[in-house]
């Protein structure tokens, strides 16, 4: 008797759990929602991520202003007189050699276009120049319109080109020049000649900060 009692007694137990927690297939709908939530929360979080990777930061903004510099000092070294000058009497640019005879005062000029060396390097810094422009361009544009990370990487590939032809150019016109051109007074490379290596290394500022990773550095730039 007290075996069935005991038997019926665990019955009704397993009765009431039963019929107040429901089915075993009552439990599934909870899972579901929380995989639903889990897989919400990781798109707002790679939602997230996206809008910081496209928007802009100083970082890029540094590396805009330093295109800009580029070009400028590459326009003002193309328009230089002054790439190698000697003591008032002799001054050489990327279009023209003029000097002057001591016992004169005026200046006799020629056109530097008839030498191979010097239209390679004029060459080869409107090159550089063409892509530094282009550069800046893009990047002015894809902050205009707004899809800003995907012009990341074709702005920093530019730059460094246009670096690697500008660094040709300059090293270059120094080594021919001391070959070819013979001058008795004294004479040094001239602002022009700086400008041109100023904006190669605004160039080269430049393409680091645009190739750096946007979603691990943005957080701290």
């Amino acid at each position: 008797m007290e075996r069935r009692q005991e038997g019926r007694s665990s019955m009704a137990t397993a009765h009431w759990i039963s019929t107040s927690h429901g089915p075993r297939g009552s439990i599934k709908p909870t899972h579901k929602k929380e995989e639903g939530l889990g897989l919400a929360m990781a798109s707002s979080v790679s939602g997230t991520e996206e809008v910081r990777a496209s928007s802009l930061t100083p970082l890029k903004l540094v590396g805009l202003v330093c295109v800009f510099l580029a070009l400028c000092l590459d326009v003002g070294s193309l328009l230089s007189p002054a790439w190698v000058t000697a003591d008032g009497q002799y001054h050489l640019s990327l279009w023209e050699s003029c000097w002057k005879p001591v016992s004169s005062a005026d200046w006799s000029c020629n056109t530097t276009l008839t030498t191979d060396w010097q239209i390679a390097t004029l060459a080869l810094l409107l090159g550089g120049v063409a892509l530094i422009l282009f550069s800046f361009l893009v990047a002015l544009v894809s902050l205009c319109v707004g899809s800003r990370s995907r012009c990341y990487k074709p702005v920093a590939v530019m730059l460094f080109a246009a670096v690697v032809v500008q660094v040709c150019s300059l090293v270059l016109f120094p080594m021919k020049f001391i070959e070819t051109v013979s001058l008795r007074v004294y004479h040094e490379f001239n602002w022009g000649y700086g400008l041109a290596w100023g904006s190669t290394i605004f160039s080269f500022g430049g393409a680091i900060l645009y190739c750096l990773n946007p979603k691990n550095y943005e957080d701290y730039y």
